[in-house]
This record gives C-alpha cells, structure tokens and sequence, in this order.
C-alpha cells in the first residue's frame, strides 16, 4: 500500500493522477456508454483497479485481496441484508393484498402521482434516511412507488434523487458525528453550517422532482404544495441542525414535511373513508408501523452498545478485523418487524418463507453488484487510489470552495456513504483549507454538503435502487436518468460554498 499524501507534500505525479482515473472513467463507461449490466460494469471495474492499484500504485497483492475481499464482505453484510430484508417487509405487504388497501389510502389523500411522490419519496424517504440509511430508504420508497403505478425507471430514479436532501444528516447524523472526530471540530459547529447550506436545496427539491416528473407547466400548478413540502423540510432542517445537533434533522425534517403536505392536502379535500377501509387500514400499516418503531430503536446508542455486546463477531483476515454486529444492523431491525408483522397479514408461515426466498432469488444479481462495487470501493482506497484525485483537487487555490464539494462528491460515488466520504477526505479539507488561509469549518462542512449529491449516482446506490424498483441489469439506464441532475445539483451547492467563502462569510457560526 503507497502511503497517504497529504496536502503538503510535492506536487502530484500526472502519471498517478490520470491512472487513478481510469478505474472511475471505467465504470462510467461501461455504465453509461457500453450499457453493462450492473454486476458486468462492476466487475470490469474491479479488474481494472487491481491492475492500477499492482502496476502504477504498487499495492501488494495481499494488500489488494485483502481489500477487495473485506469490501464483498461489507457489501454482502450489511448492505445486502439490509436491502434483502427492506424488499421482503415491502414483498409481504404487496404478496398478503394489504398494499393495495395503503394505495388506496393514499391515493384518498391525493390521487395526484405528483403529491403522491412528494409524500413518498421525499418525505417518508427523508424519515427513513434519518433512522436507517444504508440504502433501505431508497429500496422502500422505490418500491412503494412501483406499487403506487409509477414506472420503475422513474421511480427508482425519481428516489435516488429525493435522497440527497437528507444524507449528511442520515442513520441519526452519524455523517456529521465522524466528521468531526476526523477534523477535530466541534460537531455543533458543523452540524450548524451544514444546516446553512442544505436547506436551499431542501427548499427546491420538490419543484425539481415534480419538475423532472411531469415538466414545468405541470409543475405550476401545484406550487402551493410543493412549497408547503420543501418549505417546511427546509425550515425544519434548518432548525434542528442549528439548535438540537446533527441526530435529529431528518427524523423531525421528514415527519414535518410529511404531516404538513397531509394537512394541507387534507384541507382543500376533505379525506372520505369507507368504513370497510378504515378498519383494514391499520392491519395493512402494520410493517411499516413496525419498521418505524424498530428503526427508531435501533438508533439509540444505548441500545445499540448493548445489541452489539450479545451479537457481534470477530473476523480476522490479513491486517483487518472485520466487525460483524448482526444485531445491530438496522437489516436485523427490518427483519423483526418483517417476522412481527406476519399474524397481520394473513399469510401463513410457509407463504412468508416462500416469499422470503423468492426476494432472495429477485435479488441475487443485485447481491452481486453490490460486493462487486463495494470491493472496488474498498481497493480503491486503500491503495491511495481516491486520495491521489482528492489531493488533484486540493490543489486548485482559490477555487478551491468550489472544489471542496466536489471532493465530498467523489468521496460518496466512490464509497456509497457519506460517512466514508467524510472519513476520507475530513481532515485533508480541514489542511487544505488552514494552509491556503480559508475557513476550515467551511471547508469541511462542505464536503458533508457536496457528498449527498454523490449519493444519486454511487453503483451501490445505483444497484439498491435498482433492486427496489424491480431494474435489475438496467443499472446503467438508471445512471444515465440520475446522472445530469448530480451534476446539476453539485453546481448549485459549489456555488454556494463559493459565496459563502467569499461574500456571506457570517452566514458560518464561529
């Protein structure tokens, strides 16, 4: 393994800079241009980082196994048991006919698909992204969407892009809570200018779903609500992440949101129920009701240390110890509300291990696609890879505010997490800033800021949300739908890093 550099050292070798980015330029054509399927582009990907991690990086061959083997590990535990066990609590509602009863529901709220999505992705998604993370929000929501009568394709994608709002704060603000640890700043200060930043994008996020959705014209027509939604996420967002801390931002943010659009929709039209409907409807809201109570607990870090003292275990491979919490994991926290659900929906326990096995079977390209990408994530960073194109960027001088979210944003694409991207480059933000005269806690909360863009159009996400919304294979149709609008968004945030850097400094706590 090369060592890391760090923001002082020599100038970057070009040869170093353009081989780390091949393994990137890789995937995005094999994606993109060549159409692979997921687990194909991922795999080709893989191979290409090992052979420039061996040649131009000089990573052992141990060092590169250890990697790649530890990174399908994580992909297979816990991603995959998240992801697993979400389309199974989701597959048991659809299988047992309850979900149609919770699409009637909520199509009594609005019958409009452009509310529908509001109240789904964005918001239920946003709730789910605060207490899980991890990939299940978007897998659910997809799902739900699908079912709902959305086409995959949009559903997926529409999801993914939803899910940008809420990621630094996402699994109880454990972005934020490592970003700090590895920057030596005060987790509130942070939390606080991290909280002065997403909320404009917050704020436009459901004009621009529903834009993508069903276009400009459409989009006016119901621009009352569609500020109601953004306008209370935002607010709220902004509120919580200044005055309680990182933990709760999504949680209060999402359930805010999701009672103020049903408030005011319900409104301007009175909610008419049969009475057949309301007294099926609680059975059929019972997984949900039981995933949301779960997840809330698995996010107590009290609880948390205590499952992690019954069930966790140790696996030594090479240099790494690879932890395995089986009882923590918010998988294991899906599954139970799966299992406690099954006496209220009918289905007797042979139809739900039938089920089980065949969510299993529905996603085991999926499974693939995931180890694959997470090795590739895994070798890519041990091997100096990612911190060779950080340290490019690093290098920019007073453009560099625009770049700092663009770093965050490599760091999400490459990982799939937010909380990896801020391990990564956390305290490069941090030397990068102090030694060119910028604000740290800028800097560094820029990075948290630009990664949720990452988020759309990480393989790993790209791979769960396929599995959620019934794509799997079509990965690569899902990219190019995500793909422009990362990109678009990532603009918006550099710019206002850049203004926040340079004209409204005061808007940054000290």
């Amino acid at each position: 393994m090369i060592a890391y550099l760090s923001p002082n050292s020599n100038p970057l070798d070009l040869l170093q800079v353009g081989a780390a980015l091949l393994p990137i330029l890789a995937i995005f054509w094999a994606l993109v241009f060549a159409k692979w399927k997921g687990y194909q582009a991922s795999l080709f990907a893989l191979a290409i980082a090992c052979i420039i991690a061996y040649t131009v990086f000089h990573a052992s061959s141990k060092t590169i196994a250890i990697s790649s083997i530890s990174g399908m590990l994580y992909g297979l535990f816990p991603i995959s048991w998240i992801v697993i066990n979400a389309l199974f609590l989701f597959n048991l509602s659809v299988e047992s006919g309850q979900f149609k009863q919770i699409k009637q529901y909520i199509a009594s709220i609005t019958p409009d698909p452009r509310l529908q999505l509001l109240l789904v992705a964005f918001s239920f998604g946003a709730f789910l992204e605060g207490t899980a993370g991890y990939g299940a929000p978007v897998a659910i929501t997809a799902a739900m969407l699908v079912g709902l009568g959305f086409q995959p394709l949009q559903a997926a994608g529409l999801c993914l892009i939803a899910n940008t709002a809420p990621v630094a704060f996402g699994a109880v603000g454990i972005p934020i809570t490592v970003l700090a640890t590895i920057s030596g700043l005060p987790e509130m200060a942070i939390s606080q200018t991290v909280g002065r930043t997403l909320p404009f994008l917050s704020l436009m996020m459901p004009m621009y779903l529903v834009l993508i959705f069903a276009g400009r014209k459409r989009m006016w027509e119901v621009l009352p609500a569609l500020l109601i939604s953004g306008g209370s996420f935002a607010l709220l967002q902004w509120f919580s992440a200044n005055y309680i801390g990182p933990t709760l931002p999504d949680i209060i943010a999402g359930l805010g949101s999701l009672f103020a659009l049903w408030f005011f929709l319900r409104a301007r039209r009175p909610i008419k129920e049969k009475e057949e409907m309301q007294k099926g409807l609680g059975r059929a809201f019972m997984p949900f009701i039981f995933l949301t109570v779960f997840i809330i607990l698995w996010g107590i870090p009290s609880l948390k240390q205590h499952l992690d003292q019954w069930g966790q275990a140790k696996i030594n491979f090479g240099s790494k110890e690879i932890m395995l919490s089986y009882l923590s994991t918010p998988g294991t926290a899906i599954l139970l509300a799966s299992l406690l659900s099954i006496p209220f929906t009918g289905c007797s326990y042979r139809q739900v291990l039938n089920i089980y096995k065949t969510t299993c079977q529905q996603l085991r390209y999926a499974i693939l696609t995931i180890a694959a990408i997470m090795a590739f994530a895994y070798l890519l960073n041990d091997s100096g890879i990612t911190f060779t194109l950080a340290l490019a960027l690093a290098n920019t001088g007073i453009f560099y505010p625009f770049f700092a979210p663009i770093l965050g944003w490599l760091g999400v694409f490459v990982t799939g997490s937010d909380t990896s991207s801020n391990a990564l480059f956390g305290k490069l933000q941090y030397e990068t800033a102090s030694r060119i005269g910028l604000n740290p806690l800028t800097m560094v909360a820029a990075n948290a800021s630009g990664g949720v863009l990452g988020k759309m159009i990480s393989p790993q996400s790209i791979a769960v949300a396929a599995a959620g919304g019934g794509l799997i294979g079509k990965e690569s149709q899902l990219l190019r739908y995500t793909l422009k609008h990362s990109f678009i968004l990532l603009a918006i945030i550099c710019l206002i890093v850049m203004l926040q850097t340079y004209l409204f400094n005061d808007m940054i706590p000290n």
